[in-house]
């Protein structure tokens, strides 16, 4: 399937897996690529020198396309710009912040810039910046989220910018990939539906945890990053609620906080750790490999097609 952001990528398909910390790493990346979607490393967290060696493992696993992600505010953002150019990746990934310095680094040695917003004018002036493409994400999504709808935001971009829009928030079939491209993306991004395969290196009781989580089991909150960030309604969520409540100052909030992704997808507690997810976890119900998954919604959309032109002829 061709699109303008495959044309962009490389790819063969319009399926880009999101950076999610703590989970997108090396296998989960390169597998991605390998299907033809595009991977991208959850790097925010790391330090420079594990920037290289992680980029080095994806590539060690894959020949394709893939990406890094990076936070603007990063006080070390030089050194782990260096080592993404230097490692001559395809795609830097980044979000919230200022990245004109991303940027000006990034594109003259030919790194393809592609931010992630939650508003309109976020991505309006993302483009103005001199991003690539933009993946806009809706409020279903997990982690950081808009305060609109998939639906709603991504037409709303697509009307307003040139560069390929990426939609994100609510993806995990044929039917979004084919609701995405008619509500004027190029492409989808999926972060939850990844974390449920058999590539993705999260522990076991996180993934069943998605398996048997229902479409209003999460729960959105500002207290853990300062934005608002959707997550798996837990123990730990609702201690974050009640601070919030009770007008727990937000650096105590923060301190509670501390650790506690790293806790969810790598000590694998799902009840005093923090599982970033979307609402999507009720549309999971399988554990397929990247492969499976990207090859499924792709060869999906022509029946799907199919059976929408049947009820609009009827």
């Amino acid at each position: 399937m061709k699109t303008r952001l495959t044309e962009l990528l490389g790819i063969k398909h319009p399926i880009i897996q999101g950076a999610m910390a703590w989970v997108s790493l090396p296998p989960l990346v390169a597998a991605v690529s390998n299907a033809g979607g595009l991977g991208i490393l959850g790097s925010g967290y790391m330090t420079p020198e594990e920037v290289r060696e992680a980029i080095r493992e994806v590539r060690g696993l894959t020949d394709k396309p893939f990406g890094a992600n990076i936070m603007p505010d990063n006080p070390q953002l030089e050194e782990l710009m260096d080592a993404m150019v230097d490692e001559k990746i395809a795609v830097v990934s980044y979000g919230r912040g200022n990245p004109q310095k991303i940027i000006e680094r990034a594109k003259p040695a030919g790194l393809i810039a592609l931010p992630t917003m939650g508003a309109l004018s976020h991505s309006v002036k993302a483009e103005k910046d001199g991003a690539d493409a933009v993946i806009v994400q809706g409020t279903e999504a997990g982690g950081h989220c808009s305060h609109v709808s998939t639906l709603v935001l991504v037409p709303l971009v697509a009307d307003r910018i040139k560069v390929p829009v990426v939609a994100a928030g609510g993806f995990a079939d044929s039917r979004g990939l084919l609701a995405a491209l008619s509500l004027g993306a190029d492409g989808i991004s999926m972060g939850t539906r990844f974390m449920v395969t058999k590539e993705c290196s999260i522990p076991d009781t996180i993934k069943q945890r998605i398996l048997n989580t229902n479409e209003e089991q999460t729960v959105v909150t500002d207290n853990l990053t300062g934005v608002r960030c959707r997550v798996l309604k837990n123990k730990l969520a609702s201690q974050f609620l009640d601070m919030a409540e009770k007008k727990v100052s937000p650096e105590e909030i923060a301190k509670h906080g501390v650790g506690r992704f790293k806790k969810a997808f790598l000590e694998g507690d799902d009840e005093n750790g923090t599982v970033a997810m979307g609402q999507v976890a009720g549309l999971i119900d399988d554990m397929p490999t990247c492969r499976e998954l990207i090859e499924g919604i792709v060869n999906g959309v022509e029946a799907i097609l199919e059976q929408t032109q049947q009820k609009i002829m009827a």
